[in-house]
């Protein structure tokens, strides 16, 4: 569940040129244990609501080198 008016961050792995925007809401991550992500250009658009332990286990096999370019 995401509050009703999450604040949203840009993440530190998004770019800066405008492309590849990620942003995700702390207080509510930390709030509820689910992490709110959305594409920053696409505000109005569906926002993900995994768990925090599904998002860790993302972000590890994101760094990990797991998912292909």
């Amino acid at each position: 569940m995401t509050p009703p008016n999450p604040s949203w961050v840009k993440s530190s792995y998004s770019s800066q040129d405008g492309g590849n925007c990620l942003e995700w809401s702390p207080a509510s991550a930390t709030a509820t244990h689910i992490v709110p992500v959305r594409d920053s250009k696409l505000t109005d658009s569906a926002i993900l609501t995994p768990n925090a332990h599904a998002w860790a286990s993302f972000i590890g096999a994101v760094k990990g080198g797991q998912f292909g370019a």
